[in-house]
């Protein structure tokens, strides 16, 4: 299905960009390592929630079989 793969280059950015974001925040700040938390868990939250959401919208939107 199109959303997957859709879902799946979204997910990929997003962790990547987070990543680098986490990366930055425990080179750059070594002694404030606790501010890596939360950029930490929004990228796996966020991509996990858009799927959740996208599943749920397609089962719903699915024509039922006749």
């Amino acid at each position: 299905m199109l959303w997957k793969k859709f879902w799946l280059l979204f997910a990929v950015i997003w962790l990547v960009v987070s990543g680098l974001n986490v990366a930055t925040i425990l080179a750059f700040s070594p002694d404030e390592q606790e501010k890596a938390i939360r950029p930490a868990l929004l990228g796996i939250a966020v991509p996990a929630v858009l799927y959740a959401v996208l599943w749920v919208w397609m089962r719903f939107r699915r024509k039922p079989p006749e």
